[in-house]
């Protein structure tokens, strides 16, 4: 139920839900959003970066250059939903995953959602990750 009396921005965790490890199940925030296309491993010059970890690396740091470009902050981000070839590589990588996370976008922890899908539209690419952020008024 929502609280009109609680503070514009927050992690919303129901109460007896366990803490998630590595996102929120719902945040809740008011102000102006950025939403950022979906971003794969190239930099810009268009060159892939070499395998699934690098590639992540560069989506996210692709997804902070866009953030700034409009103002906000990983800080601000409210959601991701990442796109991914091979789920048995992302499985795999998982404390290199979080490594990396931590690196590029820190302990901010949106709203994710993870898909494994058959193909992405850039060849080459093993990873896609769409970002939506919400700056504060």
């Amino acid at each position: 139920m929502l609280d009109r009396k609680t503070p514009p921005r927050g992690v919303l965790l129901p109460a007896g839900w366990p803490q998630p490890k590595g996102y929120a199940n719902g945040i809740r925030v008011r102000g102006d959003l950025v939403f950022v296309a979906g971003q794969i491993g190239w930099d810009e010059a268009g060159r892939l970066a070499d395998g699934f970890l690098a590639q992540v690396r560069q989506a996210l740091a692709n997804i902070m250059a866009v953030l700034a470009e409009g103002g906000a902050g990983p800080e601000h981000l409210v959601r991701m939903t990442w796109y991914v070839k091979d789920m048995a590589a992302y499985r795999a990588s998982l404390a290199e995953l979080g490594a990396i996370y931590r690196e590029v976008v820190g302990r901010h922890y949106p709203t994710m959602t993870l898909v494994q899908i058959g193909d992405l539209a850039e060849p080459g690419a093993l990873i896609e990750i769409e970002a939506t952020a919400v700056v504060p008024d």
